[in-house]
């Protein structure tokens, strides 16, 4: 894996940890219930955070994968 592919990797991995950190402070300021989590309206904070971080966290795995030449199971 070549310097670029990993630095990639790196702020992939450090815009997961952003975004956890953002959601701990949402929780911890109002609370998030299930709604605003699994079906948020348009204005909520929360709004595309799942698809977001769920699509991010694939890339992270597809890359540790390419980088180990292994297949995910």
């Amino acid at each position: 894996m070549d310097e670029a592919a990993i630095q990639a990797k790196r702020e992939k991995i450090r815009k997961l940890l952003e975004m956890q950190r953002r959601f701990i402070e949402l929780d911890h300021e109002h609370g998030v219930d299930m709604r605003e989590y699994f079906a948020p309206e348009e204005s909520d904070p929360l709004r595309g955070y799942r698809e977001q971080y769920r699509d991010l966290a694939m890339e992270v795995v597809a890359d540790a994968h390419a980088l180990k030449g292994s297949k995910p199971s």
